[in-house]
Protein backbone atom coordinates (compact mmCIF):
# COMPACT_ATOMS: atom_id res chain seq x y z
CA UNK A 1 0.00 0.00 0.00
CA UNK A 2 3.13 2.48 0.16
CA UNK A 3 2.80 3.40 -3.43
CA UNK A 4 -0.07 6.87 -4.17
CA UNK A 5 -3.20 5.81 -5.33
CA UNK A 6 -5.33 8.72 -6.73
CA UNK A 7 -8.79 8.71 -7.48
CA UNK A 8 -12.27 10.99 -7.83
CA UNK A 9 -15.26 10.72 -10.01
CA UNK A 10 -17.88 13.13 -10.75
CA UNK A 11 -21.73 12.17 -10.96
CA UNK A 12 -23.66 11.84 -13.75
CA UNK A 13 -26.68 14.50 -13.33
CA UNK A 14 -26.06 17.06 -15.74
CA UNK A 15 -23.37 19.23 -17.81
CA UNK A 16 -19.92 19.61 -16.19
CA UNK A 17 -19.47 23.17 -14.99
CA UNK A 18 -16.06 25.20 -13.86
CA UNK A 19 -16.74 24.08 -10.33
CA UNK A 20 -16.38 20.53 -11.66
CA UNK A 21 -13.30 21.45 -13.45
CA UNK A 22 -11.05 23.66 -11.02
CA UNK A 23 -12.34 21.10 -7.69
CA UNK A 24 -12.14 17.55 -9.23
CA UNK A 25 -11.19 16.89 -12.91
CA UNK A 26 -7.94 19.69 -13.29
CA UNK A 27 -6.03 18.85 -10.28
CA UNK A 28 -6.94 15.03 -10.58
CA UNK A 29 -5.69 15.14 -14.42
CA UNK A 30 -2.50 17.06 -13.45
CA UNK A 31 -1.86 14.16 -10.43
CA UNK A 32 -2.74 11.42 -13.46
CA UNK A 33 0.37 12.47 -15.17
CA UNK A 34 2.76 12.51 -11.81
CA UNK A 35 5.08 9.51 -12.25
CA UNK A 36 4.86 6.84 -9.43
CA UNK A 37 1.42 7.65 -8.97
CA UNK A 38 -1.27 5.25 -9.70
CA UNK A 39 -4.58 7.14 -11.08
CA UNK A 40 -8.41 5.74 -10.77
CA UNK A 41 -11.03 7.79 -12.56
CA UNK A 42 -14.84 7.24 -12.68
CA UNK A 43 -18.41 8.32 -13.35
CA UNK A 44 -20.74 8.06 -11.05
CA UNK A 45 -23.15 7.23 -12.34
CA UNK A 46 -25.03 4.50 -9.48
CA UNK A 47 -24.66 8.12 -7.34
CA UNK A 48 -26.89 9.97 -9.77
CA UNK A 49 -29.72 7.60 -9.32
CA UNK A 50 -30.06 8.89 -5.83
CA UNK A 51 -31.17 12.40 -6.80
CA UNK A 52 -31.54 11.72 -11.28
CA UNK A 53 -34.88 9.35 -11.91
CA UNK A 54 -34.90 10.41 -15.65
CA UNK A 55 -33.07 8.13 -17.49
CA UNK A 56 -32.14 10.19 -20.37
CA UNK A 57 -30.80 12.82 -18.51
CA UNK A 58 -28.15 10.15 -16.68
CA UNK A 59 -26.68 8.82 -20.61
CA UNK A 60 -26.48 12.30 -21.52
CA UNK A 61 -24.75 13.26 -18.64
CA UNK A 62 -22.14 10.26 -18.69
CA UNK A 63 -21.24 10.80 -22.12
CA UNK A 64 -20.53 14.82 -21.70
CA UNK A 65 -18.45 13.73 -19.04
CA UNK A 66 -16.67 11.01 -19.98
CA UNK A 67 -15.42 13.43 -23.14
CA UNK A 68 -14.87 16.25 -20.92
CA UNK A 69 -12.09 13.94 -19.17
CA UNK A 70 -11.23 13.10 -21.88
CA UNK A 71 -10.64 16.34 -23.84
CA UNK A 72 -8.98 17.91 -20.98
CA UNK A 73 -6.08 15.44 -21.39
CA UNK A 74 -7.10 12.19 -19.02
CA UNK A 75 -4.04 9.66 -20.58
CA UNK A 76 -6.08 6.51 -20.51
CA UNK A 77 -3.12 4.52 -21.15
CA UNK A 78 -2.44 5.55 -17.99
CA UNK A 79 -4.94 6.39 -15.95
CA UNK A 80 -7.91 4.33 -15.16
CA UNK A 81 -10.96 5.34 -16.90
CA UNK A 82 -13.96 3.61 -16.03
CA UNK A 83 -17.92 3.61 -14.97
CA UNK A 84 -19.01 2.96 -11.83
CA UNK A 85 -21.25 0.72 -12.76
CA UNK A 86 -19.35 -1.69 -14.94
CA UNK A 87 -16.95 -3.12 -11.89
CA UNK A 88 -19.87 -4.53 -9.92
CA UNK A 89 -17.08 -5.47 -7.17
CA UNK A 90 -17.85 -1.57 -6.01
CA UNK A 91 -21.68 -2.42 -5.23
CA UNK A 92 -20.24 -5.73 -3.43
CA UNK A 93 -18.40 -4.32 -1.63
CA UNK A 94 -21.10 -1.36 -0.61
CA UNK A 95 -23.00 -4.23 1.48
CA UNK A 96 -20.01 -5.30 2.79
CA UNK A 97 -18.84 -2.24 4.41
CA UNK A 98 -23.11 -1.31 5.22
CA UNK A 99 -22.89 -4.03 7.57
CA UNK A 100 -20.11 -2.51 9.48
CA UNK A 101 -21.23 1.08 9.29
CA UNK A 102 -22.87 2.58 12.53
CA UNK A 103 -26.41 4.40 11.73
CA UNK A 104 -24.93 7.26 14.26
CA UNK A 105 -22.03 7.90 11.68
CA UNK A 106 -24.89 8.32 8.80
CA UNK A 107 -26.75 10.67 10.73
CA UNK A 108 -24.25 12.80 10.84
CA UNK A 109 -23.60 13.28 7.21
CA UNK A 110 -24.72 16.56 6.07
CA UNK A 111 -26.66 15.98 3.44
CA UNK A 112 -28.84 14.08 5.49
CA UNK A 113 -28.96 16.87 8.17
CA UNK A 114 -29.38 19.64 5.54
CA UNK A 115 -32.36 17.31 3.89
CA UNK A 116 -34.33 16.52 7.29
CA UNK A 117 -33.81 20.50 7.98
CA UNK A 118 -35.55 21.76 5.13
CA UNK A 119 -38.10 18.79 5.82
CA UNK A 120 -38.87 20.08 9.71
CA UNK A 121 -38.79 24.33 8.36
CA UNK A 122 -41.41 23.16 5.84
CA UNK A 123 -43.61 21.24 8.99
CA UNK A 124 -43.40 18.07 7.46
CA UNK A 125 -41.95 14.43 8.67
CA UNK A 126 -38.16 15.17 9.25
CA UNK A 127 -37.16 11.77 6.63
CA UNK A 128 -39.86 13.14 4.12
CA UNK A 129 -38.89 11.79 0.89
CA UNK A 130 -35.47 10.83 1.80
CA UNK A 131 -34.51 8.21 0.47
CA UNK A 132 -32.01 5.06 1.74
CA UNK A 133 -30.01 6.18 -0.98
CA UNK A 134 -29.21 9.47 0.26
CA UNK A 135 -28.78 8.50 3.46
CA UNK A 136 -26.55 5.75 2.95
CA UNK A 137 -24.70 7.42 0.31
CA UNK A 138 -21.33 7.99 1.95
CA UNK A 139 -21.18 4.25 2.11
CA UNK A 140 -20.77 3.91 -1.38
CA UNK A 141 -18.52 6.64 -2.02
CA UNK A 142 -16.62 4.54 0.59
CA UNK A 143 -16.82 1.20 -1.50
CA UNK A 144 -15.30 3.59 -4.60
CA UNK A 145 -12.78 4.42 -2.72
CA UNK A 146 -11.91 1.41 -0.53
CA UNK A 147 -12.20 -0.68 -3.85
CA UNK A 148 -8.67 0.46 -4.80
CA UNK A 149 -7.18 1.52 -1.83
CA UNK A 150 -6.94 5.01 -2.97
CA UNK A 151 -4.47 7.01 -0.86
CA UNK A 152 -5.43 10.60 -1.84
CA UNK A 153 -9.09 11.55 -3.33
CA UNK A 154 -9.14 15.63 -4.64
CA UNK A 155 -12.24 16.39 -3.13
CA UNK A 156 -13.74 20.01 -2.50
CA UNK A 157 -13.92 21.33 1.32
CA UNK A 158 -17.44 20.26 1.18
CA UNK A 159 -16.69 16.81 0.49
CA UNK A 160 -13.61 16.02 3.46
CA UNK A 161 -16.56 14.86 5.88
CA UNK A 162 -17.37 11.76 3.46
CA UNK A 163 -13.49 11.56 3.14
CA UNK A 164 -13.20 11.32 6.93
CA UNK A 165 -16.28 9.20 6.96
CA UNK A 166 -14.02 6.40 4.52
CA UNK A 167 -11.53 6.24 6.72
CA UNK A 168 -13.78 5.72 9.59
CA UNK A 169 -15.30 2.56 7.52
CA UNK A 170 -12.07 1.62 7.07
CA UNK A 171 -10.93 1.67 10.34
CA UNK A 172 -13.40 -0.29 11.61
CA UNK A 173 -13.78 -2.83 9.04
CA UNK A 174 -9.97 -3.06 8.93
CA UNK A 175 -10.04 -3.80 12.87
CA UNK A 176 -12.51 -6.75 12.54
CA UNK A 177 -10.65 -8.56 9.34
CA UNK A 178 -7.07 -7.43 9.19
CA UNK A 179 -5.29 -4.75 7.48
CA UNK A 180 -7.25 -4.55 3.75
CA UNK A 181 -7.96 -1.10 3.19
CA UNK A 182 -5.65 2.06 3.11
CA UNK A 183 -6.40 5.20 4.84
CA UNK A 184 -7.41 7.42 2.08
CA UNK A 185 -6.65 11.14 2.66
CA UNK A 186 -8.36 14.27 1.31
CA UNK A 187 -6.32 16.24 -1.28
CA UNK A 188 -7.80 20.06 -1.37
CA UNK A 189 -6.91 22.99 -2.83
CA UNK A 190 -7.63 26.38 -0.72
CA UNK A 191 -7.82 28.44 -3.90
CA UNK A 192 -10.56 26.46 -5.91
CA UNK A 193 -11.48 24.05 -2.95
CA UNK A 194 -15.30 25.39 -3.55
CA UNK A 195 -16.11 27.04 -6.05
CA UNK A 196 -19.11 29.95 -6.47
CA UNK A 197 -21.14 30.34 -8.90
CA UNK A 198 -23.34 33.42 -10.07
CA UNK A 199 -25.47 34.09 -6.77
CA UNK A 200 -22.05 33.47 -4.86
CA UNK A 201 -23.20 30.27 -3.40
CA UNK A 202 -21.41 27.30 -4.11
CA UNK A 203 -21.90 26.26 -7.93
CA UNK A 204 -24.18 23.27 -8.27
CA UNK A 205 -26.55 22.31 -10.25
CA UNK A 206 -29.22 21.82 -7.25
CA UNK A 207 -29.12 25.43 -7.02
CA UNK A 208 -29.12 26.34 -10.81
CA UNK A 209 -26.13 28.71 -10.51
CA UNK A 210 -23.38 26.49 -12.85
CA UNK A 211 -21.66 27.99 -15.53
CA UNK A 212 -21.03 25.24 -18.02
CA UNK A 213 -17.54 24.16 -18.99
CA UNK A 214 -18.21 23.88 -22.54
CA UNK A 215 -19.90 27.14 -23.49
CA UNK A 216 -19.37 28.87 -26.80
CA UNK A 217 -17.19 31.55 -26.05
CA UNK A 218 -19.91 34.65 -26.84
CA UNK A 219 -21.96 32.08 -24.04
CA UNK A 220 -18.95 32.20 -21.62
CA UNK A 221 -18.50 35.48 -22.01
CA UNK A 222 -22.45 36.37 -21.11
CA UNK A 223 -22.54 33.70 -18.31
CA UNK A 224 -19.36 35.61 -16.42
CA UNK A 225 -20.96 38.65 -17.12
CA UNK A 226 -24.35 37.67 -14.84
CA UNK A 227 -21.99 36.74 -11.57
CA UNK A 228 -23.69 39.04 -9.03
CA UNK A 229 -21.33 41.83 -7.38
CA UNK A 230 -22.00 44.84 -5.47
CA UNK A 231 -23.15 48.18 -6.39
CA UNK A 232 -19.58 50.13 -5.79
CA UNK A 233 -18.10 52.48 -8.73
CA UNK A 234 -15.48 52.53 -10.67
CA UNK A 235 -12.45 53.99 -8.63
CA UNK A 236 -13.97 52.97 -5.74
CA UNK A 237 -11.70 49.90 -3.56
CA UNK A 238 -13.28 46.55 -3.86
CA UNK A 239 -12.76 43.71 -1.12
CA UNK A 240 -11.55 40.22 -2.26
CA UNK A 241 -12.75 38.29 0.41
CA UNK A 242 -16.76 37.04 -0.04
CA UNK A 243 -16.31 38.20 -3.92
CA UNK A 244 -17.56 35.29 -6.10
CA UNK A 245 -16.38 36.81 -8.87
CA UNK A 246 -12.53 37.13 -6.91
CA UNK A 247 -12.74 33.50 -6.04
CA UNK A 248 -13.76 32.35 -10.05
CA UNK A 249 -10.84 34.63 -11.09
CA UNK A 250 -8.45 33.57 -8.74
CA UNK A 251 -9.35 29.26 -9.12
CA UNK A 252 -7.79 29.82 -12.88
CA UNK A 253 -5.34 31.96 -12.29
CA UNK A 254 -1.45 32.30 -11.14
CA UNK A 255 -0.49 32.95 -7.45
CA UNK A 256 1.16 36.19 -9.82
CA UNK A 257 -2.14 36.96 -11.25
CA UNK A 258 -4.14 36.55 -8.39
CA UNK A 259 -1.98 38.86 -6.58
CA UNK A 260 -2.50 41.57 -9.62
CA UNK A 261 -6.03 41.23 -9.40
CA UNK A 262 -5.93 41.85 -5.37
CA UNK A 263 -3.69 45.16 -6.42
CA UNK A 264 -6.22 45.85 -9.23
CA UNK A 265 -9.74 45.33 -6.36
CA UNK A 266 -8.25 47.63 -4.22
CA UNK A 267 -7.68 50.55 -6.56
CA UNK A 268 -11.20 50.24 -7.81
CA UNK A 269 -11.32 47.72 -10.85
CA UNK A 270 -14.86 48.70 -12.68
CA UNK A 271 -16.96 45.53 -12.48
CA UNK A 272 -17.07 45.05 -16.16
CA UNK A 273 -13.36 45.42 -16.83
CA UNK A 274 -12.60 42.63 -13.57
CA UNK A 275 -15.44 40.18 -15.26
CA UNK A 276 -13.98 40.66 -18.42
CA UNK A 277 -10.62 39.69 -17.05
CA UNK A 278 -12.07 36.93 -15.66
CA UNK A 279 -13.49 35.84 -19.16
CA UNK A 280 -10.50 36.12 -20.41
CA UNK A 281 -8.36 34.22 -18.76
CA UNK A 282 -10.98 31.15 -18.63
CA UNK A 283 -11.43 31.67 -22.13
CA UNK A 284 -7.42 31.09 -22.91
CA UNK A 285 -7.45 28.12 -20.33
CA UNK A 286 -10.17 26.26 -22.22
CA UNK A 287 -10.56 27.38 -25.99
CA UNK A 288 -8.53 24.57 -27.45
CA UNK A 289 -10.08 21.59 -25.32
CA UNK A 290 -13.19 22.84 -26.20
CA UNK A 291 -12.87 21.96 -29.79
CA UNK A 292 -11.09 18.11 -28.96
CA UNK A 293 -14.72 17.99 -26.16
CA UNK A 294 -17.09 18.73 -29.73
CA UNK A 295 -15.17 16.36 -31.94
CA UNK A 296 -15.20 13.41 -29.16
CA UNK A 297 -19.45 14.13 -28.74
CA UNK A 298 -19.91 13.30 -32.23
CA UNK A 299 -17.80 9.57 -31.68
CA UNK A 300 -19.46 8.04 -28.76
CA UNK A 301 -18.64 4.49 -30.28
CA UNK A 302 -15.08 5.84 -29.19
CA UNK A 303 -15.93 7.28 -26.01
CA UNK A 304 -17.88 3.85 -24.81
CA UNK A 305 -15.01 1.64 -25.95
CA UNK A 306 -12.96 3.69 -23.75
CA UNK A 307 -14.82 3.47 -20.79
CA UNK A 308 -14.81 -0.66 -21.36
CA UNK A 309 -11.32 -0.70 -21.91
CA UNK A 310 -11.08 1.00 -18.65
CA UNK A 311 -13.45 -1.18 -16.47
CA UNK A 312 -11.75 -4.36 -17.78
CA UNK A 313 -8.58 -2.99 -16.08
CA UNK A 314 -10.56 -1.95 -12.96
CA UNK A 315 -11.79 -5.37 -12.44
CA UNK A 316 -8.40 -6.80 -12.91
CA UNK A 317 -7.64 -5.05 -9.49
CA UNK A 318 -11.11 -5.19 -8.48
CA UNK A 319 -11.88 -8.59 -8.96
CA UNK A 320 -8.87 -10.23 -7.25
CA UNK A 321 -9.47 -8.04 -4.02
CA UNK A 322 -12.82 -8.66 -3.20
CA UNK A 323 -11.79 -12.52 -3.28
CA UNK A 324 -9.75 -11.34 -0.39
CA UNK A 325 -11.87 -9.36 1.00
CA UNK A 326 -14.58 -12.42 0.83
CA UNK A 327 -12.58 -14.70 2.33
CA UNK A 328 -11.38 -12.23 5.25
CA UNK A 329 -15.48 -11.77 6.22
CA UNK A 330 -16.02 -15.66 5.85
CA UNK A 331 -17.82 -15.84 2.43
CA UNK A 332 -16.00 -19.02 1.50
CA UNK A 333 -15.79 -22.25 -0.21
CA UNK A 334 -16.90 -25.02 2.00
CA UNK A 335 -14.48 -27.97 0.59
CA UNK A 336 -11.11 -27.32 -0.87
CA UNK A 337 -9.14 -23.85 -2.00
Amino acid sequence: MSQQTFLTGITTTGTPHLGNYVGAIKPAIAASHAGGVDSYYFLADYHALIKCHDPAVVQRSTLEIAATWLALGLDTDHAVFYRQSDVPEITELTWLLTCHTAKGLMNRAHAYKAAVQENVDAGEDPDFAITMGLFSYPVLMAADILMFNATHVPVGRDQVQHLEMARDIAQRFNHHFGDLFALPEAVVDDDVAVLPGHDGRKMSKSYNNIIPLWLPEKKLRKSIMKIVTNSLEPGEPKETAGSALFAIYASFASAEQRQGMREAFAQGIAWGEAKQRTFELINAELASARERYEALMAEPARIEQALRDGAERARAYASPFMARIRQAVGIRPLAGS
